[in-house]
């Protein structure tokens, strides 16, 4: 079994996720979560084409002591125009991505990722977002990384999504150490709750991404994005009442959300991405202060509402 720090780092952010970042605030974010005591750093080809990747396998040099989890599943094609990028993140390259789960498309994946990160192996490679793919995934993709553990080249396997049904599947099915499940577990969304049951039989850990649902319960006062959509009314009062209970007991809404999934017996971790020093720092900070007990039966009365 893979040690799976408590707070991880998601790298998606210093791919440029929906806003350009500068090398400099990149590598003072990576360097930030270090000194707060971030282990586990998360990253994907996807996230900026391998931008992420790359800085984040530079800020990470000459360190030793973290839990290092990237993904595969999308190959990134040179050779095309120069353009900017169509999905969500604000670069501009002639690599073009495409979907993968072929066993050689899997090993090149990950050989791939080693030269961007500059690593001779990471800790955990995930499935990503196999939803279309599902049985090329499980006959295919998962013996490649079998393989793979088995040379070394990494130490666990995972599969990542935001649905929670394929994953239980490949818990069913396979030998998976890992699964990373993004906002199916949170203080607005427990329908991953059978996924989680099912990891706690079976001796998986989980990792919980997503833990604001992209935005809504990122800051003490509800506003933004449900899984990356306007928020529905209803929902964001849910969100707004959640946190006026929070505040009753001196909690914040985000300390509340990143300490919830912890509660489970499957959740090992929880990733939170951040765009700069100050982001990472403050979430650190409310991930390692207490939440009342008394607070969580009144919470479960506003999200069973």
């Amino acid at each position: 079994m893979i040690d799976l720090p408590r707070l991880g780092l998601g790298a998606a952010p210093i791919g440029n996720l929906y806003a350009e970042v500068d090398d400099a605030q990149a590598r003072a974010t990576v360097d930030a979560a270090w000194d707060s005591g971030v282990r586990l750093y998360d990253t994907a080809p996807h996230y900026g084409l391998g931008l992420s990747e790359r800085r984040l396998g530079a800020a990470l040099r000459e360190r030793s002591g973290y839990v290092l989890s990237t993904k595969v599943g999308r190959l990134l094609e040179p050779g095309y125009p120069v353009e900017p990028d169509t999905a969500g993140f604000a670069v501009r390259s002639d690599l073009r991505r495409r979907w993968d789960f072929s066993a050689a498309g899997v090993r090149r994946s990950l050989e791939e990722s080693l030269v961007r990160l500059g690593v001779p192996a990471v800790d955990l490679a995930l499935i990503h977002d196999p939803d279309d793919h599902v049985e090329q995934a499980l006959e295919e993709a998962y013996p490649e990384l079998d393989r793979m553990r088995s040379e070394g080249l990494i130490r666990a396997i995972g599969i990542g999504m935001n649905q929670w049904k394929v994953p239980l599947w490949f818990v069913q099915e396979t030998d998976l150490d890992v699964v990373m499940l993004a906002g199916r577990y949170t203080l607005l969304d427990q329908s991953g709750l059978p996924l989680l049951d099912e990891c706690a039989a079976r001796g998986v850990q989980v990792i919980a991404a997503g833990v604001f649902n992209s935005g809504l319960l990122a800051t003490p006062e509800p506003a933004g994005t449900f899984d990356y959509l306007p928020a529905p009314p209803a929902l964001l009062d849910r969100a707004r009442r959640l946190a006026q209970t929070c505040e009753r007991f001196g909690v914040s809404l985000p300390q509340a959300a990143m300490a919830f999934p912890l509660r489970h017996p499957a959740v090992s971790s929880i990733v939170v991405g951040a765009k700069s020093a100050a982001e990472i720092r403050a979430n650190a900070a409310l991930a390692a202060a207490p939440v009342p007990e008394a607070l969580w039966p009144e919470l479960s009365s506003v999200s069973s509402e």
